[in-house]
């Protein structure tokens, strides 16, 4: 038996850069030079902010491409990007240049926002909490998920991605050390993708993720006995 899953808990502070665009081309000389946790906030900060109320762009960048500069199409294709696709900040930074140097391109002039729809750079800095539950099997980890929180959710499934060597998520790391084969349930969370959905939906999709795989553990065992 390997160790308990330590539940923690966290907070994403926002932190002024003092970095601002006014236009698109303003807007990529900036995301250049950027700090990466910038690029971090931008694509993952939203989740954990109540006003983020725009589920069609799910980045910032896209949100201001739609309504700051009102171009559609860049909107769009920002919009498409899945941060959970590169394998980190830098690559994911190297993205987002190459889709508004493409789009510059595209144009004849320089697409503006009004002054007060400048994009301001912000950065994110996590403080993890650790809230002094341990959880012991599986069933356990499978009932709590769906009182776990929505930031615990975005640290254990989210923020652990960049963390781990692996990749993987704190769940399925944790279940790699539990000395017995839980690789089904592994590649079940892995093929999920985090970006796409509310904390509260992942949430949902987690745990029943895990509780259809403990029923299943469980059914397979009375088979067993038959």
């Amino acid at each position: 038996m390997g160790e308990p899953f330590s539940v923690k808990d966290c907070a994403l502070l926002t932190l002024a850069t003092g970095k601002k665009a006014q236009n698109l081309q303003e807007l990529r000389d900036r995301i250049i030079t950027a700090h990466p946790g910038s690029i971090y906030y931008h694509f993952w900060g939203g989740m954990l902010r109540s006003s983020f109320d725009d589920p069609e762009y799910p980045n910032d960048f896209a949100v201001w491409a739609w309504r700051g500069i009102h171009d559609a199409p860049l909107a769009e294709r920002l919009a498409l990007i899945d941060p959970s696709d590169y394998a980190d900040l830098e690559n994911l930074r190297q993205e987002v240049i190459d889709v508004i140097e493409q789009r510059l391109d595209e144009t004849e002039h320089i697409p503006w926002a009004q002054k007060d729809h400048q994009f301001h750079l912000m950065r994110s800095q996590i403080v993890i909490f650790d809230t002094d539950i341990r959880l012991h099997d599986v069933e356990s980890l499978a009932r709590y998920i769906q009182r776990c929180s929505r930031s615990s959710i975005f640290y254990h499934f989210i923020d652990s991605r960049r963390r781990t060597a692996s990749r993987h998520d704190d769940f399925s790391e944790w279940l790699m050390g539990l000395g017995e084969d839980h690789s089904l349930l592994i590649d079940t969370l892995a093929a999920i993708d985090p970006f796409f959905s509310t904390l509260t939906e992942l949430r949902e999709e987690i745990a029943q993720a895990m509780i259809h795989y403990v029923d299943r553990g469980k059914s397979d065992a009375i088979s067993g006995r038959i």
